[in-house]
C-alpha cells in the first residue's frame, strides 16, 4: 500500500499519542473527522497500522536495565524459548558473524545475570555478544 502525505500526517499524529480523538487528528492535519476515520479504517485493514500501544518509564516498570546481544546459533535456528521470553521486546535477524540481535529488559543487572546464565546453556546458542545499556538516548515505539 503506497502512503501519501495525509496518512503520513494521521500516523505520525497517532506516534506523538495514540490516543488521540479523530477529532485533534482532523485539526492537526487539517482534514475532515470523516476523512480521517475512512483512512484510520484503511490503515488498519491493510496492517500499515498493527496496534495502537504505550510508551512506559523504563525504570518505573521495572524494566531499568536495558540489555542488547547479539547471539550465534547452530545453524542460523531461531530459539523459541528466547523470542517468547518475558524480557525480550525486540529480535531481529542480522547479516554478519551472529544470526540474531534482540533487545531485552530487566530490573537489575541481577535478574539478567539469572536469565543469561540459562540461556547461554541452551544447546542451540554457539556465542553470544552483550551490550548493556547506559544511557537512553531516543526510543521510539
Amino acid at each position: 500500500m503506497e502512503l501519501d502525505a495525509q496518512d503520513k500526517a494521521i500516523i505520525a499524529a497517532l506516534k506523538q499519542d495514540s490516543r488521540m480523538p479523530i477529532r485533534d487528528i482532523a485539526k492537526k492535519t487539517g482534514k475532515r473527522p470523516s476523512t480521517v476515520h475512512q483512512r484510520l479504517v484503511r490503515l488498519r485493514e491493510s496492517k500499515v497500522i498493527e496496534a495502537f500501544t504505550i510508551k512506559t518509564n523504563n525504570a518505573a516498570v521495572g524494566e531499568g536495565f536495558i540489555v542488547f546481544m547479539l547471539i550465534k546459533t547452530k545453524p542460523q535456528v531461531v530459539v523459541n524459548s528466547l523470542l517468547n521470553n518475558e524480557h525480550v521486546k525486540e529480535a531481529f535477524g542480522v547479516t554478519g558473524e551472529y544470526d540474531i540481535l534482540v533487545k531485552m529488559k530487566f530490573k537489575d543487572v541481577s535478574e539478567f545475570n539469572e536469565f543469561l546464565l540459562k540461556f547461554r546453556r541452551h544447546e542451540k546458542v554457539e556465542a553470544t555478544l552483550t551490550m548493556v545499556c547506559t544511557a537512553g538516548l531516543k526510543e521510539e515505539m
